[in-house]
């Protein structure tokens, strides 16, 4: 299975099974924030085009994609349900910024770190605690073996046991598993660590 492959599959499966309940109130506005203080991936116009369309067609969340760094206010913040970080290097947020967002998770709203979001805020160690760990380089490119951890979870239930990813695997550093649900996971014997 390809990275793009996996990506229609599992947004498929999470727009398409909830719709009837959805159906009936408005969409939620998800903050999606690209800004790029070390490598910008070439991939982001993509996604937010990819993302824009999977919550029109699902009709459950409509996507506000910006790099502008004043959305993190309180007021600004109350707007969302979430806010999905594709990100990189120390961005230059202030302390009222930062305090804005760590409020915004607190009070129950939602808060995504895609890819290269593990590569953002080295030296805020609230963010540490928010994204669950650092990045550590990518040395692998390849066929892997991805197990799905919690077979229980609708989110991650109909892929089965484990499936077959082609894609470039991340490593961190300062994982700590206990402050964070894990659902899929690396087979680490698909690898030659």
């Amino acid at each position: 299975m390809t990275r793009r492959e996996f990506i229609t599959l599992v947004s498929s499966a999470a727009a398409i099974r909830p719709l009837g309940a959805r159906a009936e109130r408005p969409p939620e506005r998800v903050l999606y924030f690209t800004y790029s203080a070390g490598y910008r991936h070439d991939v982001i116009p993509l996604s937010e085009a990819i993302l824009t369309q999977l919550g029109r067609n699902s009709g459950a969340f409509e996507v506000i994609a910006t790099e502008d760094l004043s959305e993190f206010s309180t007021g600004n913040l109350e707007r969302y349900a979430a806010v999905m970080f594709y990100t990189s290097g120390e961005i230059p947020m202030g302390g009222a910024q930062k305090t804005a967002l760590l409020n915004f998770v607190r009070s129950g709203r939602g808060f995504l770190g895609v890819h290269s979001a593990t590569d953002t805020f080295y030296t805020w160690p609230d963010y540490l605690d928010l994204i669950g760990g650092y990045f550590n380089g990518h040395p692998w490119h390849q066929g892997v073996t991805i197990e799905v951890a919690d077979v229980a979870d609708p989110l991650v239930a109909f892929l089965g046991n484990s499936f077959q990813l082609n894609d470039e695997i991340y490593q961190i550093s300062d994982f700590d598993y206990r402050g964070s649900r894990v659902l899929l996971r690396l087979d680490q014997r698909s690898v030659d660590l």
